[in-house]
């Protein structure tokens, strides 16, 4: 596989050019496209019609890059992600009857929470976590589940990787309190006035998912909300598991 100048194979470069995109910049241009790429113009400019020619990117009217919807086709083929939002949908919409704000499910991916489905009612509260969007994992209820249920090593290293943004030993006591109570629930910690509160999916071996809500602050009602997550969390986990 060919390398650029700066050592990054051809592969680095297209995949640096294709997670460019998010929920603050879906559309851009090419010279914009390559700042936030860190690749050289002439050589952004021919990866993207390469790109644009097989449909992973779309050139809009105005001369703007988006993603195309190749790249959906292509991912949603045989997705596990896929398979666990299918299962999910119809708990979570249980859920969402209830709720009527926000429910969520997440994976833990790398040092972050990704989003894989939200349902939301039209008057709900803020909340920054969006479909195929991230967040770091000790601000997120989802992640504080999704980590606390992690291999001890794995808890470990992430501490040791953001050692300077979190308090090692504050977070420790966090995620054993998540284990011990079977959920997370954190206010204040993205959107100011909302609490998001979240319980595992487990998994044959490991826990698979994280099933959450974001509601006001002061309506949390813990003692019905968590049981209801936790009893569609257990459905969802009957849902995907093999037969």
């Amino acid at each position: 596989m060919a390398n650029s100048p700066s050592g990054d194979s051809m592969i680095r470069r297209l995949m640096r050019i294709i997670s460019s995109f998010d929920h603050s910049k879906p559309a851009m241009s090419v010279a914009v496209l390559a700042k936030r790429a860190g690749i050289p113009l002439a050589t952004t400019h021919r990866l993207v019609n390469e790109l644009v020619n097989e449909g992973v990117l779309r050139r809009e009217p105005d001369g703007r890059i988006r993603l195309g919807l190749r790249l959906w086709e292509l991912a949603s083929r045989s997705s596990e992600v896929l398979s666990l939002r299918q299962s999910a949908l119809p708990f979570m919409e249980d859920v969402q009857a209830v709720i009527r704000q926000h429910t969520q499910l997440a994976v833990l991916q790398d040092d972050e929470v990704l989003f894989v489905e939200r349902l939301s009612s039209r008057d709900s509260v803020v909340n920054e976590a969006k479909v195929a969007g991230r967040l770091p994992v000790h601000v997120s209820s989802s992640g504080m589940v999704l980590l606390a249920h992690s291999p001890p090593q794995k808890q470990e290293a992430y501490l040791l990787r953001n050692a300077d943004t979190v308090d090692a030993g504050r977070l420790r006591r966090d995620l054993a309190g998540v284990r011990q109570s079977g959920y997370a629930a954190l206010a204040g910690y993205v959107v100011a006035d909302t609490t998001g509160i979240a319980v595992p999916v487990p998994g044959p071996q490991d826990v698979i998912a994280a099933l959450g809500v974001v509601v006001a602050a002061g309506e949390e009602n813990i003692p019905a909300t968590v049981p209801a997550l936790m009893t569609a969390a257990r459905g969802i986990a009957r849902a995907v598991a093999p037969e």
